[in-house]
């Protein structure tokens, strides 16, 4: 078995046929389910997805390492729900992994590829309240998603999970493409959720925050958005996503203080896909 796709999901019953289907080239597809009550397992399952549910929420990196625990494939390729593989990326996995399970070089659709990588960079194209984002702070977003089984897992964030992948890494062409916040509503509920799981891991780890510190750190992520990474290309929505990067910024550091103030950093975030 050469490829093996991962997510975990809660109620996504919008979404997870579409993503699926994306991935229609790999050879098995494991969905970690939280509890959803949409249809999201049925849904998977009917996509030929196997599924498995948990009742608990110990955050993203935690329950993707539980998916990743039952891939049988070489190589894993780890999505979310309200992502879609292009057709140009689909193909370059598809000729990255039999290349190096066969034992070849790297094809050239791997852009500047280390000989023996074990890992691969995507390309992610995001949408803002409809609009694909080129610009600012949202693109290109590398994420690394492709991995060799058995090199890599996955941080223990509750938020923001980081790959960690023991070798050279290298990078696909083609574009993950992420619809991530259709509405305003969507995008300011998440800012709320992920901000709070955000904060948490960062007080655990040491990291301090404050008004003054969620001051300046908000508005050097307008600045980082908008003026240096050119978000201003994007029009109107640009100068939205800038207010909205600096916003989540600004709450973060915030919730940061107040949560070293409480002393509540024990207590788990609501922060579930």
């Amino acid at each position: 078995m050469n490829l093996s796709v991962i997510l975990i999901t809660r109620n996504e019953a919008h979404n997870i046929a579409a993503c699926l289907q994306s991935v229609g080239f790999a050879d098995e597809w494991i969905v970690v389910d939280s509890s959803s009550d949409d249809g999201t397992r049925e849904i998977a399952e009917r996509c030929g997805a196997r599924v498995t549910t948990t009742s608990d929420w110990p955050g993203f990196g935690v329950q993707k390492n539980r998916a990743l625990a039952q891939a049988q494939g070489r190589w894993v390729l780890s999505i979310d729900a309200d992502e879609r593989v292009s057709e140009q990326l689909a193909a370059n996995i598809l000729r990255v992994v039999a290349d190096v399970t066969s034992g070849q070089e790297p094809h050239a659709s791997s852009q500047g590829a280390p000989r023996g990588a074990v890992g691969y960079e995507l390309s992610r194209l995001s949408s803002f309240c409809g609009q694909w984002m080129r610009h600012g702070d949202w693109y290109p977003d590398r994420v690394l998603r492709l991995f060799r089984r058995g090199t890599g897992r996955f941080s223990d964030d509750l938020v923001h999970e980081r790959l960690l992948i023991d070798g050279p890494i290298g990078r696909l062409e083609g574009e993950l493409l992420h619809d991530s916040m259709p509405t305003l509503e969507n995008a300011i509920d998440k800012m709320n959720r992920y901000s709070s799981g955000r904060a948490l891991d960062k007080v655990r780890a040491g990291r301090q925050g404050g008004l003054a510190s969620a001051l300046s750190h908000g508005l050097w992520a307008f600045i980082r958005c908008y003026l240096l990474r050119r978000g201003f290309l994007d029009g109107r929505l640009g100068l939205v996503l800038a207010v909205y990067v600096a916003e989540g910024t600004y709450y973060r550091y915030l919730k940061m203080g107040l949560l070293a103030r409480s002393g509540a950093v024990n207590q788990p975030a609501k922060t579930g896909s």
